[in-house]
């Protein structure tokens, strides 16, 4: 996914490696100096927020609460218990085809290389994820805690925290008066007023078949969107591509879509619908996606064919 400007002298960009994956914020603003002062103002909020995030750190809240799967609860911030509570409503919504404890899965199971030459058998697929279960997860709001009920779950924030880190650093920015502009978290981005002509922003759909190039083009303003793909990350076996999406409940990676791309006022529900449409299936992710208000979809299946959610028009 990319967005096209047309402006460049009056948009300010930086581009940098954060939580992992390539960022990009741009700014509408004459003063060039004042832009970039306040992009590095977005820049910290996103390093504080993977800090809490991050599982490469053992002393992150998220490790924390790993650590004592089973044990006991976890303080955490509230933040942090706030985002996982919301985690759990997507996991309701979807029945489970989105949840935040599918850390505890071996990465041996799938390990998406060129030494993948076969899928595991189901029963041990099914064995291996016996550990995600959302329901798992206890709250306490008056205690601000976290208890992971079996020993050995894990949570991870791989599926909605870069949708999290994109909706605030554009707070940030905004509250700062920025009034135009674009965070995008490796293709999870979120926009807020126009270009600096005045027009929306035009979002590049990446072509499954070609990365670089756009499958399709949606203005928009004030909204976010996010993709969730094979064309990245994926093996073929037997003449039949595979994803690095898992399904939580089989422990077998998807098979039949390319790509999921989801429309809403939200980066962070954006990032966290993407993945668990792609789960469902064309005909139940669109289905879930058009009961949901002010919310779009675009799918791209294995044969190419585009299917949209009942609200959207794209050119």
């Amino acid at each position: 996914m990319r967005v096209i400007d047309t402006l460049q002298e009056t948009l300010h960009k930086r581009v940098l490696r954060l939580m992992g994956n390539r960022f990009e914020i741009s700014v509408v603003s004459g003063d060039e100096q004042w832009a970039g002062n306040l992009i590095e103002s977005a820049v910290s909020e996103i390093r504080r927020i993977e800090q809490l995030l991050t599982t490469f750190n053992d002393n992150s809240q998220t490790n924390q609460v790993n650590a004592y799967a089973g044990i006991k609860p976890v303080k955490v911030d509230e933040e942090v218990f706030n985002l996982i509570y919301r985690s759990i409503r997507i996991s309701e919504l979807t029945q489970g085809a989105f949840d935040i404890t599918y850390g505890s899965i071996d990465k041996r199971l799938w390990n998406f290389d060129k030494t993948m030459t076969s899928l595991p058998d189901k029963e041990t697929a099914k064995r291996m994820v016996r550990l995600i279960n959302y329901r798992n997860i206890v709250l306490d709001r008056e205690t601000s805690t976290v208890f992971l009920k079996e020993k050995g779950m894990r949570i991870g924030f791989g599926g909605i925290g870069k949708g999290y880190a994109a909706d605030r650093a554009r707070l940030i920015l905004e509250q700062n008066g920025v009034t135009g502009g674009v965070v995008n978290a490796a293709g999870d981005l979120t926009t807020w007023g126009t270009q600096p002509d005045g027009k929306p922003w035009t979002v590049g759909i990446a072509d499954p078949n070609a990365k670089y190039l756009p499958f399709s083009y949606i203005d928009i303003s004030n909204m976010a969107v996010a993709t969730s793909g094979n064309y990245e990350k994926y093996v073929t076996i037997d003449g039949k591509r595979y994803s690095h999406t898992i399904d939580p409940k089989t422990g077998l990676p998807i098979s039949g879509i390319k790509s999921v791309s989801i429309i809403c006022s939200s980066a962070e529900l954006a990032d966290a619908l993407a993945t668990p449409v792609t789960v469902m299936g064309i005909k139940a992710g669109l289905h879930l996606v058009n009961q949901m208000k002010n919310i779009a979809c675009i799918v791209i299946d294995d044969s190419n064919k585009l299917y949209t959610s009942n609200n959207i028009k794209i050119s």
